[in-house]
């Protein structure tokens, strides 16, 4: 499971800022929200909200460029360039590499890998595992741009040095050699799945590949049913068994007679007939059930975006009940739903906040590690919404005389 993601240098983020799903020591409220994973417990789900260009996307691009410069490392030949996004409003850091790390258990172990990187090059690279039965962790290699060193535990990987292209990842390079350590690290990287909830319509081939596998079709049937979108049915068009798009959906809906008395079911096209927001709940309900079925990571920016408050609601409980999670997936989004501060759905240590300085760099927080003016924290029985509406925690627009315009 995912435990932490620390991002510096990128985009609006000049100081390296920590996102955890590690939970804080809130022992009463709400435990079905909390997982045992070993001798951690972990979060199944957390919100980030933030005022309008604040830093809430740009933490879900550093976490998928993360991703996908790991995913990707082997596409890459020796003068392609890496694509980092220093941050440019300084004159110290616009030349610096970026930085990224992540904290994840697998069995009993605990694994920190992480990367500096500029356009051209890998700076510095890393892997440490801390064991169970242990206190310390242990580095199994450390690379700079001096050289790659290499642990004794991690002698899969010794020899492999001089294979590494200054543009790519080590830890790319050892698991062509079926070590098992870094098929760990490799693996959890594709358990993670990173979406847009605004520009999601690609992710509806996610959908028809469930929709086409005999075992996953039924529970995107129940799923498209329990949301109650307003038709009865929907079928695919399979004029093309290859290929999925929302344009070869047709949903059905009951026809009527001036009566009232039922005619017939009618057809509607789903991407030109019905609205939005059940375009996108047909999009991503294929990723949000391969989630839930295999314990994966889902991270969606602007989660609310098109839905009732209800519906947003409805998903986020999917992967807070044990019940409907029982592989422990986790849920990490942004949104500006601030009704689901009120819902009863989160702890104090699954909201968090991005907010920019005068110096337009992003600092992120989590509610459990506010302190108001007293330097006290807030209390479990406050009303998140309201609080955060009238601004005590930071992280909300602030626009002065709006109506004189």
């Amino acid at each position: 499971m995912l435990l932490e993601f620390t991002v510096g240098n990128f985009l609006s983020f000049k100081d390296k800022k920590t996102f955890s799903l590690e939970a804080g020591g809130i022992k009463t409220i709400l435990p079905d929200n909390v997982v045992r994973n070993g001798k951690y417990k972990v979060l199944r789900s957390a919100a980030i909200y933030g005022a309008n260009s604040s830093g809430k996307s740009n933490f879900v691009k550093a976490l998928d460029f993360m991703v996908n410069t790991v995913k990707n490392s082997s596409k890459l030949n020796s003068i392609d360039k890496l694509g980092a996004k220093p941050f440019l409003l300084n004159t110290e850091t616009e030349n610096q590499p970026c930085y990224f790390e992540i904290l994840f258990t697998e069995g009993d172990s605990r694994y920190r890998y992480g990367f500096e990187l500029d356009n051209d090059k890998i700076h510095s690279e890393w892997l440490f595992v801390l064991k169970a039965n242990s206190k310390k962790e242990v580095p199994y290699f450390v690379r700079e741009l001096e050289g790659i060193g290499v642990a004794d535990v991690f002698e899969e990987a010794k020899g492999l040095e001089s294979k590494t292209r200054d543009n790519g990842l080590f830890i790319w390079v050892v698991d062509q050699f079926n070590s098992k350590v870094a098929k760990t690290v490799m693996q959890q990287f594709s358990k993670m799945e990173i979406l847009s909830g605004i520009e999601h319509k690609n992710a509806i081939s996610m959908t028809g590949v469930l929709y086409k596998n005999d075992e996953y079709k039924e529970k995107v049937e129940n799923f498209i049913e329990k949301l109650q979108l307003g038709f009865n049915s929907f079928e695919f068009d399979r004029k093309d068994e290859n290929i999925f798009f929302s344009k070869m959906i047709r949903t059905s809906h009951k026809k009527y007679n001036e009566k009232g008395e039922f005619v017939s079911d009618f057809k509607f096209n789903l991407a030109e007939q019905e609205s939005s927001g059940t375009n996108k709940l047909f999009d991503l309900s294929g990723y949000i059930i391969l989630t839930l079925s295999f314990g994966l990571v889902l991270v969606i920016d602007e989660l609310d975006s098109k839905l009732h408050p209800i519906l947003t609601q409805e998903i986020i409980k999917l992967f807070n009940n044990p019940e409907t999670n029982p592989k422990n997936a986790q849920l990490i989004f942004t949104t500006h739903d601030t009704n689901l501060l009120a819902a009863n759905l989160f702890r104090r240590d699954q909201i968090w906040f991005t907010e920019k300085d005068e110096f337009e760099t992003t600092d992120l927080y989590s509610l459990l590690e506010f302190k108001d003016g007293d330097g006290k924290s807030v209390r479990n029985d406050r009303s998140f919404e309201a609080d955060y509406i009238r601004g005590r925690y930071g992280a909300i627009p602030y626009i002065s005389n709006f109506q004189e315009i």
